[in-house]
């Protein structure tokens, strides 16, 4: 039974081999140039990787199309391609205005409880009405 289901997903491999996008081999050769000399590449790893660059490919050239021009120009490529090659940036430029959204939030929820002390119009008791943080099961989904 596992030698037929092995069977399967390799000819599936091997039929999805003709529509790559780039030489296996050439995929192959980069990943374990980048990859520790101790690790194995599964044949599924080195199939879907090939598709996924392929993917990149087809994205950044769809962005390049959107140029009016009819001559690709370095710069064009730069930025269609930055998305990519500045993720790092862009996860800390993220981390930083989430920071940011937090301590508006505190900031917020500071000036509504001074209102509510500040600002009664009778000597009674109000419910705290005014509350800019997330709800329990919104903070939950970001973590």
């Amino acid at each position: 039974m596992a030698e037929e289901e092995n069977f399967e997903e390799i000819s599936e491999f091997v039929d999805e081999e003709e529509k790559l996008p780039f030489a296996k081999a050439e995929v192959v050769r980069l990943m374990k140039e980048n990859l520790d000399d101790d690790k194995m590449i599964r044949e599924r790893v080195k199939v879907e990787m090939n598709k996924f660059l392929g993917e990149v490919l087809k994205n950044v050239c769809k962005q390049l199309n959107d140029y009016p021009y009819t001559t690709i120009e370095y710069e064009m490529l730069k930025e269609s391609t930055y998305p990519y090659t500045n993720i790092e940036r862009i996860n800390q430029e993220k981390e930083r205005i989430l920071l940011h959204l937090e301590a508006i939030k505190a900031d917020c929820n500071a000036l509504a409880m001074d209102v509510q002390k500040t600002l009664k119009l009778k000597d009674v008791v109000e419910e705290d009405t005014f509350s800019f943080s997330a709800s329990a099961n919104e903070e939950e989904e970001e973590e």
